[in-house]
């Protein structure tokens, strides 16, 4: 079996334009992948169709270590663009793999290590300004059976926290917390917008609630910085979806700079590269928790992950508060349920793309917002199924 061809597909949904790849053999099997990355779609899809497609057709879809490390080797300058490209086909490949043997990719890369797998949810807030605002739509996401909620409280913070700013994000903090109640855990979303003096005093001022961990307090290539926010706080703290090469990962682990490891399958090198960081993690006894915040097939690979690895804590999840069109872009089954994730039993990933759709929502330029621009939560996306539950 060899692979003859790479097709790209890009579809906007809302803030996110989504990036799918689809690898086809000479037998004529079809393997997806997804590379969508903020800002960097286009970026991306020209290395996927110029050099990752010069390196991968001819190539056996089993031999992933070789065809994908050879080009994560040769790669040179390394960062997010290529590391996006090279890790979409690399879970295309899982793919074609599950799909030529009859198995659904978490069967072969483990299989089954938890009797159950949940969801806690992101995205959620979109258009919440105001503490009350939070807490109503927490509310609403809690009902809706998710045992934990992620939400970034801040508005531009960047480096030194004001007071005002820092009291509104304390205030957003508790006013969440006091809607939902301590049976629902809560992860602070950060964005490394902090300095280290000022990431610890905030993260104090949160001890006292469910705070299941705080998350890339400081900048995400500081491990150094983030080991001593981590040395001088109580609560848990959690880092990784923006590093994307092994040896960035180790560091994070070895450092024991985190104590919830959050590679992005999606960026990170894919499937096979996330069971390695998770093994180290593991040696380290480190969770993980996989960062996904872009498309299915991004969610269909990070699940079959999730399900396979033993130190796999709750999976992030936008679905519910996507797009409304985001389960229309593929054919397959939908997994999420009362904030429960159901095992994939179809062979590969369980999904196919479905062209028509992806042509219904054609690309739109610089959808992605900036987080240190006041009007960043209006670009949310994810309001559409709470606002028919009200």
């Amino acid at each position: 079996m060899k692979i003859r061809k790479l097709e790209t597909f890009l579809a906007n949904a809302g803030q996110r334009n989504y990036l799918f790849v689809r690898l086809t053999t000479d037998g004529g099997l079809t393997g997806i992948g997804e590379a969508t990355l903020e800002w960097q779609e286009k970026a991306v899809e020209v290395l996927l169709n110029e050099w990752v497609a010069s390196r991968i057709i001819g190539k056996d879809p089993f031999d992933i270590e070789a065809v994908v490390g050879g080009m994560i080797r040769d790669q040179y300058q390394g960062g997010s663009t290529v590391m996006t490209a090279i890790s979409s086909v690399e879970i295309a490949m899982w793919d074609l793999i599950g799909k030529a043997t009859g198995q659904p990719v978490y069967r072969l890369i483990g299989g089954r290590a938890k009797p159950t797998l949940s969801a806690y949810a992101n995205g959620w807030y979109g258009g919440c300004e105001t503490p009350g605002d939070f807490a109503a739509r927490a509310q609403q996401v809690a009902a809706l059976g998710y045992r934990a909620l992620k939400f970034d409280p801040f508005r531009t913070a960047w480096k030194q926290l004001d007071r005002d700013e820092e009291d509104h994000a304390v205030l957003v903090v508790e006013a969440v917390a006091g809607a939902v109640g301590p049976e629902v855990g809560l992860m602070v979303e950060i964005h490394g917008r902090l300095g280290v003096s000022d990431a610890v005093r905030f993260i104090d001022r949160l001890v006292g609630h469910r705070i299941v961990w705080c998350e890339e307090p400081v900048a995400p290539e500081s491990v150094e910085l983030l080991r001593e926010v981590k040395d001088r706080t109580r609560l848990p703290i959690s880092s990784g979806e923006r590093l994307y090469a092994l040896a960035d990962f180790a560091r994070l682990i070895n450092l024991r700079a985190a104590d919830v490891v959050q590679m992005d399958v999606a960026h990170c090198g894919g499937i096979a590269m996330a069971k390695k960081i998770a093994a180290m993690a593991s040696a380290q006894d480190i969770g993980i928790s996989p960062h996904c915040s872009i498309g299915p097939v991004a969610f269909a690979a990070v699940l079959h992950v999730a399900w396979s690895t033993p130190n796999m804590l709750m999976l992030e999840s936008f679905a519910e508060f996507d797009v409304d069109w985001r389960n229309d872009l593929v054919g397959g089954w939908n997994p999420l349920r009362h904030g429960a994730l159901s095992l994939p039993d179809a062979p590969g990933l369980g999904l196919e793309l479905d062209e028509a759709a992806i042509a219904a929502h054609p690309y739109r330029a610089l959808a992605f917002p900036s987080l240190w621009d006041t009007s960043w939560r209006d670009e949310f996306t994810g309001t559409a199924k709470l606002a028919r539950i009200k």
